[in-house]
C-alpha cells in the first residue's frame, strides 16, 4: 500500500475518534476536568497514533563547533565545583527532559591532566566513548581501565564509577551517553555521591580486558552473574580489525553496510540493560538503503567521512560528528570516500523496546530504497 492510499485509508476508516463540538459536550467536558477526568475520545488520536510519532527532530552537532566551547569549560568551573564537567546536547524536540533524541542523553565531558571526579552511582545506565587526548581512565567498581580514541567503556546502572586523567595525560574529551531521560520518566531516578569520594582500585589495571576480551575464548572456572556485560571497556584497535575480518567474508547489511554489536561475552546479549551500542563501517563509495525502526540512535562518527539523510533531510559528517536518528524515522547512510572507509559508532534504546516486545522495523520500499533529500 502506497504513502496516499495509506493516507487515504487513515482518513476513510471508521473507529477512530471525530466529534466535532456542540454546546451540551463542551459542558459535560468541564464537568469532567472537574472531577480529574476526560473524554477519551478527546485525545485518543493523540495518545494512540497510527505509528510512533517522535517529539524528537533529526539533529547534527559539528564537533568543530562544540570543542572551542567545551574546552573553555576548563578554565570556567573545576570538577569539584560542576560534578561532571559537560555540555549536554539538547534536541530541539526534547528540551523539556534534556535529550538528545528520544529518551536517550548525550554530552561532551572534558578533563585536564591530574584531574579526578569524585566517584558516584545512580539508577542510569551510562558508557562513555573517547574522542581526543591521553591518560584518560575509568574506575568501575574498583576495575580501572586506561582508555584511549574510539574506546567505548560501560559505568552500568547502580556501579560506583570515576573518571579522570593521569598526571602525564593530556586534555580529554569524550562523549557521555545516559538513559537519565528514562530513568526520570519511569520516576526511578537515584543519584548517590561515594562516601570516601573516591574508590579504591581492587583489581590489576585493566583486569576486565584482560580476562573477558579473549576473541570467541571464554576464561575457564570464571563466574559472573551480574547483568551487564563484564568487559566493561571495548578497545577501538579490535574493534576496527574485526569489522575488517568481517567486511572480507561478507556483503553486509543492505541498510547498515558492515555493522557489529558490542555484547556481553556472558551471554551474547546487549552491553547492558536499557542502552546497546555498535559499529558499522561503510566501505568506500558504499550508499546504504532506507528504513527505520522502533527505536533512538546517537550516532558519532569514529573514522572517516560522508552522509546521513534521515526523514529526507541530508546531515554531512565527518570524525567527531555526533547526529540523531528519532524513533520511526527512515535514515540511511553513505560514505563520502571513494578511497576510504568511514565508521559510524552508535548507542541506543534498542534493549529496551526488544525486552518490552515493542521493535520493529520496516524497510522504504519505493524509489529503490533511498529518500527523496529536501534541501537542509
Amino acid at each position: 500500500m502506497g504513502t496516499e492510499n495509506f493516507d487515504q485509508y487513515r482518513e476513510d476508516t471508521p473507529g477512530r475518534a471525530n466529534v466535532a463540538d456542540t454546546p451540551d459536550r463542551v459542558a459535560y467536558y468541564r464537568q469532567l476536568q472537574e472531577l480529574g477526568t476526560g473524554a477519551l475520545w478527546n485525545v485518543a488520536n493523540k495518545i494512540e497514533p497510527w505509528e510512533p510519532v517522535s517529539s524528537s527532530v533529526p539533529m547534527l552537532w559539528r564537533y568543530e563547533d562544540l570543542r572551542g566551547h567545551v574546552l573553555k569549560s576548563l578554565d570556567l568551573v573545576t570538577p569539584e565545583e560542576a560534578g561532571r564537567r559537560v555540555v549536554y546536547l539538547e534536541n530541539k524536540g526534547r528540551a523539556d527532559v534534556v535529550a538528545a533524541v528520544g529518551w536517550l542523553y548525550s554530552g561532551l565531558q572534558t578533563m585536564a591532566p591530574g584531574e579526578c571526579a569524585s566517584s558516584h552511582r545512580h539508577s542510569a545506565s551510562a558508557l562513555r566513548f573517547i574522542m581526543e587526548g591521553s591518560g584518560a581512565f575509568t574506575n568501575v567498581d574498583g576495575q580501572k581501565m586506561t582508555l584511549g580514541a574510539n574506546d567505548f567503556v560501560l559505568t552500568p546502572n547502580g556501579t560506583w564509577h570515576e573518571h579522570g586523567v593521569s598526571e602525564d595525560g593530556t586534555i580529554c574529551i569524550w562523549q557521555d551517553g545516559l538513559d537519565i531521560p528514562l530513568m526520570n520518566a519511569l520516576e526511578a531516578n537515584f543519584y548517590e555521591v561515594h562516601p570516601d569520594l573516591q574508590q579504591a582500585v581492587s583489581y590489576p589495571v585493566d583486569a576486565a580486558t584482560g580476562t573477558w576480551a579473549g576473541a570467541g575464548l571464554r576464561p575457564a572456572g570464571e563466574q559472573w552473574t551480574k547483568r551487564y556485560s563484564p568487559l566493561l571497556k571495548y578497545e577501538w584497535a579490535p574493534t576496527y580489525e574485526a569489522l575488517q575480518n568481517y567486511a572480507r567474508v561478507t556483503d553486509g547489511s543492505p541498510y547498515d553496510g558492515i555493522m557489529m554489536d558490542y555484547v556481553d561475552p556472558n551471554t551474547g546479549g546487549p552491553v547492558m540493560q536499557t542502552i546497546g551500542a555498535s559499529m558499522q563501517m561503510l566501505r568506500p563509495g558504499e550508499k546504504t538503503k532506507a528504513h527505520r525502526q522502533t527505536g533512538s540512535f546517537v550516532y558519532q562518527c569514529a573514522k572517516g567521512c560522508g552522509y546521513s539523510v534521515i526523514n529526507g533531510q541530508r546531515f554531512d559528517w565527518k570524525e567527531r560528528d555526533i547526529f540523531v536518528v528519532p524513533a520511526w524515522m527512515y535514515h540511511e547512510h553513505a560514505n563520502a570516500s571513494d578511497t576510504e572507509d568511514a565508521c559510524l559508532f552508535n548507542f541506543n534504546d534498542l534493549p529496551v523496546m526488544r525486552a518490552l516486545g515493542l521493535y520493529r522495523e520496516e524497510a522504504l520500499g519505493e524509489n529503490d530504497g533511498h529518500q527523496p533529500t529536501l534541501s537542509n
